[in-house]
């Protein structure tokens, strides 16, 4: 037996297709107001199914936002531990993107939304800290004022 992702059959193209649009359909989703427990479901499905597209021809900076958006819907859902878990994930990958500043200011957010949605304020309150701190090495307008929503957002 071979060790070959799911996708490998997929060209390149395809798969980024596929990438972004499960990615825009979860954010769809996110901002339904009455979503009902089978858009939950499909929520957490088309999440993970973005973030499978990119593993054979993302880099770092696509796996840290695909892990990210997954962390962002289970901190949604009030689902704590698979929350830090991918939101852990995508500070590994944001580590790796040295050149996107906002990248890691993002991935502290998310850890930040995650320990909230754990209960545990304290650190929370810790990782949110260090994406504020983080703000100050953004120097892009939109990127910093798309990191500096999610900190407001924040429920600490």
């Amino acid at each position: 037996m071979t060790d070959t992702a799911p996708t490998s059959e997929l060209d390149p193209a395809t798969q980024r297709a596929l990438a972004v649009s499960l990615f825009n359909r979860v954010w769809q989703l996110l901002e339904k107001g009455d979503r009902t427990a089978a858009d939950d479901q499909e929520l957490v499905n088309s999440a993970h199914a973005s973030r499978l597209h990119w593993t054979s021809i993302g880099t770092p900076r696509h796996l840290a936002i695909g892990d990210w958006q997954i962390s962002r819907v289970y901190s949604t859902l009030g689902r704590p531990e698979p929350a830090v878990h991918h939101a852990r994930l995508c500070l590994d990958n944001a580590r790796l993107a040295t050149d996107e500043p906002w990248l890691l200011g993002s991935a502290y957010e998310g850890l930040a939304r995650a320990y909230a949605a754990a209960g545990d304020r304290a650190a929370a309150t810790e990782w949110k800290d260090k994406a504020v701190a983080q703000l100050e090495l953004v120097t892009d307008p939109d990127d910093r004022e798309i990191v500096e929503q999610d900190i407001t957002g924040l429920p600490v």
